[in-house]
């Protein structure tokens, strides 16, 4: 298994070119009916890099926690007091798998969305997953701002962050790529993106490899 492709910040980038062969022409195109789908721990940047990125490429940006929220009628904070994490997870799962099936569109998840092994297989059938990869500190600095935060309602939140952080960040790895996320204008990570992919998602009916797919006509 290829190692998935990760963003370089000190890089030089490629050129963003005007009108057509445009990134963005490119990248719809090797979407095809596919969601990109980031994933990452909670503060990580997914929701406002996602509304920017999916307003970049002209396609839909959906949260899947708004969604998970309107299909429940309550807020996440109340899900988790009144039904616990489990029935919270089964509902989230079963909210993404439905949201997959209407790309291409940015889906933002959920920082724990990854971890469940269905809900992966179901990213990679039907979409492209992009790690946001934030260090500690900043985690912290952008979550102290809010307090909707089920998971970090102990008596030691930075503890439990380490903890998740450190128990979640082997599975995010297996996203298909990694962008740091730190602080710096939220353009600038879509711009990492867009390169990111403009560079690395084939062509439609090219493999990974180089290689053309499908067969020739009979």
């Amino acid at each position: 298994m290829s190692k998935p492709a990760t963003s370089d910040p000190a890089a030089p980038q490629p050129p963003h070119p005007n009108g057509a062969g445009a990134p963005e022409a490119a990248i719809l195109a090797a979407l095809g009916a596919r969601s990109l789908v980031l994933v990452g721990m909670m503060g990580a940047g997914k929701s406002s890099v996602g509304r920017r990125l999916a307003t970049r490429l002209a396609i839909p940006f959906v949260d899947a926690d708004a969604e998970i929220e309107k299909a429940a009628g309550m807020s996440i904070t109340d899900i988790f007091a009144s039904r616990g994490e489990p029935e919270f997870r089964a509902g989230e799962a079963r909210v993404i798998a439905r949201l997959l099936d209407s790309g291409p569109q940015v889906l933002a998840t959920g920082g724990g969305a990854f971890m469940n092994a269905d809900t992966r297989a179901a990213i990679a059938a039907k979409g492209v997953s992009i790690w946001l990869n934030a260090d500690f500190d900043v985690l912290m600095r952008r979550i102290k701002r809010r307090s909707d935060r089920p998971l970090l309602h102990t008596a030691d939140p930075a503890a439990t962050l380490q903890q998740l952080i450190d128990l979640r960040s082997p599975v995010y790895r297996r996203a298909d790529f990694t962008v740091r996320s730190r602080e710096v204008p939220h353009e600038k990570i879509v711009e990492e993106i867009v390169a990111l992919l403009q560079a690395s998602l084939p062509a439609p009916g090219v493999a990974p490899d180089g290689s053309s797919q499908g067969g020739s006509a009979s």
